[in-house]
């Protein structure tokens, strides 16, 4: 795992986590505005690095490496914490943590439920022959990117990620984000924001954001009508910051 780090360290800090095959700078917009007034932390999770390979372990592993960073450089404490889509269970997961302060906690399109064997086995498969095809530079896949998965200009630090992707980094993040989450209530001053879309592929987001309305009634659900998972925080980032920004001045 590596951190980038923007703005004044002696602000209160925010850290953003980005989702599966996504590269860190998907945060960029939202970097560039907060760090005006936070210290924004942004970190390459593992099995995303770009210029070293490193091995995705598991949901704890990475939870356990963002407690003992949040410990010795930001005091123990976070005023918000934001996941997208894989970071968001990986969120969703260090808030429960009794070891660290979060104010706000977001997350976006989050997975909370478990995926049955059958999806499963079509999204290894999936995921695996995308990479592939990205290493090998596969036109194709250029064009499927930047339609459905991210912008253009993200299309280099992805191949980056792609490049230095290992098969066991793909089968432990299916493994550990797409299990069954344990639903908890959160202490109620912390505040949380769930945001999702309508289109199919966010039904799995809605049942989690539902399921864990039941056990935090301070939540908030956004659900954004029409749009596909990931798709706000990913082509719509400006909007994004915008529903952040009203969220933490309630």
């Amino acid at each position: 795992m590596v951190f980038h780090t923007y703005g004044n360290k002696e602000n209160k800090a925010l850290i953003l986590l980005h989702g599966m095959l996504t590269p860190y700078q998907i945060w960029d917009t939202a970097t560039e505005y907060f760090s005006r007034q936070f210290y924004v932390v942004v970190p390459e999770l593992d099995g995303h690095t770009e210029n070293e390979k490193s091995t995705f372990i598991s949901v704890e592993d990475e939870v356990n490496n963002l407690i003992g960073y949040i410990r010795q450089e930001l005091n123990g404490k976070v005023y918000l914490l934001a996941g997208l889509s894989m970071g968001g269970r990986i969120a969703a997961e260090l808030a429960k943590s009794d070891t660290v302060s979060i104010e706000y906690l977001v997350l976006d399109g989050a997975p909370l439920m478990k995926t049955n064997s059958l999806l499963m086995a079509i999204m290894r498969k999936n995921y695996w022959n995308i990479i592939c095809s990205s290493q090998k530079r596969d036109p194709k896949v250029k064009e499927s990117f930047k339609r459905d998965f991210l912008p253009e200009t993200y299309w280099e630090p992805y191949l980056k990620i792609a490049d230095n992707m290992e098969r066991q980094s793909v089968d432990n993040i299916l493994d550990s984000v797409f299990n069954q989450f344990e639903f908890i209530s959160y202490p109620e001053n912390m505040k949380i924001l769930f945001m999702h879309g309508t289109k199919a592929n966010e039904k799995v987001s809605r049942k989690g954001a539902l399921k864990m309305k039941e056990h935090n009634q301070q939540m908030k659900i956004r659900c954004f009508d029409g749009l596909a998972h990931a798709e706000l925080a990913c082509f719509k980032q400006d909007q994004w910051i915008r529903e952040v920004e009203d969220f933490i001045k309630l």
